[in-house]
Protein backbone atom coordinates (compact mmCIF):
# COMPACT_ATOMS: atom_id res chain seq x y z
CA UNK A 1 0.00 0.00 0.00
CA UNK A 2 1.42 3.40 -0.91
CA UNK A 3 2.61 5.71 1.87
CA UNK A 4 0.22 8.51 0.83
CA UNK A 5 -2.73 6.10 0.94
CA UNK A 6 -1.72 4.84 4.37
CA UNK A 7 -1.34 8.41 5.61
CA UNK A 8 -4.84 9.33 4.42
CA UNK A 9 -6.16 6.07 5.90
CA UNK A 10 -4.64 6.85 9.31
CA UNK A 11 -5.57 10.56 9.24
CA UNK A 12 -9.22 9.95 8.40
CA UNK A 13 -9.72 7.10 10.86
CA UNK A 14 -7.72 8.43 13.79
CA UNK A 15 -8.35 12.17 13.86
CA UNK A 16 -10.80 13.26 16.56
CA UNK A 17 -14.04 14.59 15.12
CA UNK A 18 -16.66 15.72 17.59
CA UNK A 19 -18.62 17.68 14.99
CA UNK A 20 -18.41 15.47 11.91
CA UNK A 21 -20.78 16.37 9.13
CA UNK A 22 -20.76 12.96 7.42
CA UNK A 23 -21.07 10.26 10.05
CA UNK A 24 -20.30 6.71 8.93
CA UNK A 25 -20.75 3.54 10.98
CA UNK A 26 -19.04 0.45 9.60
CA UNK A 27 -20.44 -2.91 10.69
CA UNK A 28 -18.38 -6.10 11.05
CA UNK A 29 -17.83 -7.99 7.79
CA UNK A 30 -20.10 -10.89 6.93
CA UNK A 31 -17.95 -13.60 5.32
CA UNK A 32 -19.19 -16.36 3.05
CA UNK A 33 -16.59 -18.34 1.11
CA UNK A 34 -14.77 -15.99 -1.26
CA UNK A 35 -16.90 -12.92 -0.48
CA UNK A 36 -17.04 -10.49 2.39
CA UNK A 37 -19.88 -7.99 2.76
CA UNK A 38 -19.09 -4.84 4.74
CA UNK A 39 -22.22 -2.76 5.51
CA UNK A 40 -21.93 0.91 6.33
CA UNK A 41 -24.56 3.41 7.39
CA UNK A 42 -23.98 7.05 6.46
CA UNK A 43 -25.76 10.09 7.89
CA UNK A 44 -25.46 13.51 6.29
CA UNK A 45 -25.26 16.08 9.08
CA UNK A 46 -24.47 18.95 6.70
CA UNK A 47 -27.45 21.16 7.48
CA UNK A 48 -27.63 22.98 4.17
CA UNK A 49 -25.95 20.75 1.63
CA UNK A 50 -26.49 17.37 0.05
CA UNK A 51 -23.52 15.07 -0.37
CA UNK A 52 -23.20 14.26 -4.04
CA UNK A 53 -20.40 11.88 -4.98
CA UNK A 54 -18.25 10.41 -2.25
CA UNK A 55 -15.50 7.88 -2.84
CA UNK A 56 -14.12 5.48 -0.27
CA UNK A 57 -11.86 2.48 0.07
CA UNK A 58 -12.52 -0.48 2.34
CA UNK A 59 -9.56 -2.48 3.64
CA UNK A 60 -10.24 -5.97 4.95
CA UNK A 61 -7.76 -7.06 7.63
CA UNK A 62 -7.20 -10.45 9.22
CA UNK A 63 -6.62 -11.02 12.95
CA UNK A 64 -2.88 -10.37 12.43
CA UNK A 65 -3.58 -6.94 10.89
CA UNK A 66 -2.59 -8.08 7.40
CA UNK A 67 -4.66 -6.78 4.49
CA UNK A 68 -6.51 -9.68 2.82
CA UNK A 69 -8.67 -7.62 0.48
CA UNK A 70 -9.74 -4.15 -0.54
CA UNK A 71 -12.37 -2.40 -2.60
CA UNK A 72 -12.63 1.17 -3.84
CA UNK A 73 -16.09 2.47 -4.75
CA UNK A 74 -18.21 5.57 -5.11
CA UNK A 75 -20.36 5.03 -2.03
CA UNK A 76 -22.57 8.07 -2.61
CA UNK A 77 -23.64 9.56 -5.86
CA UNK A 78 -22.38 7.96 -9.04
CA UNK A 79 -25.47 6.07 -10.30
CA UNK A 80 -27.90 7.29 -7.67
CA UNK A 81 -28.85 10.58 -6.12
CA UNK A 82 -26.74 11.91 -3.28
CA UNK A 83 -27.70 12.05 0.37
CA UNK A 84 -29.81 15.08 1.21
CA UNK A 85 -29.06 17.12 4.33
CA UNK A 86 -30.25 15.21 7.42
CA UNK A 87 -30.81 11.94 5.54
CA UNK A 88 -29.20 8.52 5.96
CA UNK A 89 -28.10 5.92 3.43
CA UNK A 90 -26.68 2.41 3.46
CA UNK A 91 -23.87 1.07 1.30
CA UNK A 92 -22.37 -2.42 1.21
CA UNK A 93 -18.80 -2.97 0.16
CA UNK A 94 -18.41 -6.41 -1.43
CA UNK A 95 -14.86 -7.70 -1.34
CA UNK A 96 -14.02 -10.87 -3.24
CA UNK A 97 -10.99 -13.09 -3.02
CA UNK A 98 -9.67 -15.60 -5.57
CA UNK A 99 -9.70 -18.17 -2.75
CA UNK A 100 -12.01 -18.56 0.26
CA UNK A 101 -11.03 -16.41 3.24
CA UNK A 102 -9.08 -18.53 5.75
CA UNK A 103 -10.71 -16.86 8.73
CA UNK A 104 -14.00 -15.18 9.53
CA UNK A 105 -12.31 -13.03 12.19
CA UNK A 106 -11.89 -10.07 9.82
CA UNK A 107 -11.94 -6.35 10.47
CA UNK A 108 -12.98 -3.66 8.01
CA UNK A 109 -11.45 -0.19 7.83
CA UNK A 110 -13.10 2.39 5.62
CA UNK A 111 -11.36 5.55 4.48
CA UNK A 112 -12.95 8.31 2.42
CA UNK A 113 -10.87 9.77 -0.38
CA UNK A 114 -13.31 12.39 -1.67
CA UNK A 115 -16.59 13.91 -0.50
CA UNK A 116 -18.21 16.47 -2.79
CA UNK A 117 -21.03 18.69 -1.62
CA UNK A 118 -23.96 19.81 -3.79
CA UNK A 119 -22.37 23.21 -4.43
CA UNK A 120 -19.29 21.47 -5.84
CA UNK A 121 -17.06 22.19 -2.85
CA UNK A 122 -14.97 19.41 -1.34
CA UNK A 123 -15.54 18.47 2.29
CA UNK A 124 -12.53 18.53 4.63
CA UNK A 125 -11.95 14.80 5.21
CA UNK A 126 -10.19 15.33 8.55
CA UNK A 127 -12.87 17.54 10.06
CA UNK A 128 -16.07 16.67 8.24
CA UNK A 129 -15.99 12.86 8.03
CA UNK A 130 -16.25 10.51 10.99
CA UNK A 131 -15.83 6.77 10.47
CA UNK A 132 -16.47 4.43 13.40
CA UNK A 133 -16.72 0.67 13.66
CA UNK A 134 -19.58 -1.12 15.32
Amino acid sequence: MATASMSLFVDVLCAPRDSAQLSVIVTSPEVSGQKALVPQKMKNNFFTSAVQPAGAVCFLLDDQGQMVGESTKWVIGQNETGIEAGATNMFNFVITSPQPFTTTNLTARVSFSRVVLADGKLADLKQDVSVTSK
